[in-house]
């Protein structure tokens, strides 16, 4: 667990470069100060629940990452091509399940 804590900073900072996202931009999409944010990558202070689900929100990454750092999550795209299909409502479920059939169909 405590290991777990250690690298939660280090997990966030990760997850934002991935993202290309400055720390000011983090900031901004999240509603937190941009030393808020350093803290929290640098110094390992933990964010208030409140503060985390923002951060997972705007970073567009799974609390797996977080929570289970050791389950590696090698293949990104993938992982984000998932996020997007969750936000999807019915009808685009269809269109992205008809699109993935017609490429299947394909090889």
């Amino acid at each position: 667990m405590e290991e777990l804590l250690n690298n939660f900073g280090q997990t966030i900072k990760d997850a934002r470069l991935a993202t290309g996202m400055t720390q000011d931009a983090l900031a901004e999409q999240t509603g937190i100060t941009t030393r808020y944010i350093m803290a929290i990558e640098n110094e390992n202070k933990l964010p208030r629940v409140k503060v985390l689900f923002k951060l997972i929100r705007a970073l567009k990454i799974s609390a797996d990452t977080i929570f289970y750092p050791e389950i590696k999550h090698t293949d990104k795209k993938k992982e984000h091509i998932i996020h997007m299909i969750q936000l999807c409502d019915e009808r685009d479920l269809q269109v992205v399940t008809a699109t993935v059939k017609a490429l299947l169909d394909t090889k």
